[in-house]
């Protein structure tokens, strides 16, 4: 997995993104392909840490993920535990198929859980011409104002939108994996949070910032517009709920859109829920147990 983590040049815990402005490389602008599908993919799923199991439910996820059709782009987990994350690097399909920003757990850092990408060989290896992305950018955490000790996981591609190699025509996009603090503490800290990644969104142009944003507050309704963003569920559904939390009635609060999607600069096209299903562990007395208490967001987009 050493490998994998290489092509994502480098992990760091600076509180700032990357210069800006900074010319590809001779190599990485010939690597850009031709740009025959202009369509990204990409599935967001907290995959909750506090269960048990947690090894076997993400194999689960995971397993659900892979089998869907068109395969996506890029995977954003959230709440991924130690013994998940180490299961999950073992898989011999990710290895084979995907470029993790995770080799170990070092940015766990005593934490219980922390967040991961995954991105699709298939499309992002540089020696494909099929596809218009052939150029991973920096990989780098951005630590919050936490109760938490949350922070971003952050990522550029770099991606032609046509058939030449004019590096005046290559596109930056920011990709951004969150899990802002939980629940209805206040001062809440997710203001913040949202802020920093929409102000590191504008700095690269386009982008998006995925995952658990835990809206509890109703000051948390608003924080996706309050920041310029587009909120991709609202722009294709509307007023449906899209819960993807307590959906199942079974918890302690109601049913929540707690995931989200939000962007700048990009188009989403689709964008669905994809509700857990359950393992069974009858051996251990437990029966069904539900992959995770968060429903997963599968959306299509492009620039």
């Amino acid at each position: 997995m050493n490998n994998l983590h290489r092509l994502f040049r480098r992990m760091t815990t600076k509180a700032s993104s990357p210069p800006l402005g900074v010319p590809l490389k001779p190599r990485q602008e010939s690597e850009l392909g031709r740009n025959l599908d202009p369509k990204f993919r990409i599935i967001t799923w907290n995959v909750d840490a506090g269960a048990h199991f947690s090894d076997s439910r993400l194999e689960a996820i995971v397993s659900h993920i892979l089998s869907l059709k068109p395969v996506a782009d890029i995977i954003f987990f959230q709440e991924v535990s130690k013994p998940a994350l180490l299961h999950l690097l073992k898989d011999t399909r990710i290895r084979e198929s995907w470029f993790s920003t995770e080799a170990d757990t070092t940015n766990w850092r005593g934490h219980i859980f922390a967040t991961m990408m995954l991105v699709s060989k298939a499309r992002f290896r540089p020696s494909n011409e099929s596809m218009p992305v052939s150029a991973l950018g920096p990989v780098w955490r951005v630590k919050f104002p936490s109760r938490f000790g949350r922070d971003a996981l952050c990522s550029d591609i770099f991606v032609s939108p046509s058939s030449t190699d004019n590096s005046s025509q290559i596109s930056r996009l920011r990709l951004i994996n969150v899990h802002l603090d939980s629940l209805a503490l206040e001062p809440s800290r997710r203001p913040k949070q949202l802020s920093i990644t929409a102000e590191m969104l504008r700095e690269a142009g386009k982008g998006l910032i995925a995952g658990d944003f835990n809206p509890v507050l109703p000051e948390d309704n608003t924080l996706v517009a309050d920041n310029g963003l587009l909120d991709a569920w609202t722009k294709i559904h509307d007023s449906e709920p899209g819960f993807t939390w307590g959906v199942d009635g079974k918890q302690a609060f109601p049913p929540g859109r707690l995931d989200k999607i939000a962007m700048l600069g990009l188009q989403p096209h689709e964008i669905e829920v994809m509700h857990p299903g359950v393992i069974e562990k009858e051996e251990f007395g437990v029966g069904q147990v539900p992959w995770s208490d968060h429903s997963g967001l599968r959306c299509t987009f492009e620039f």
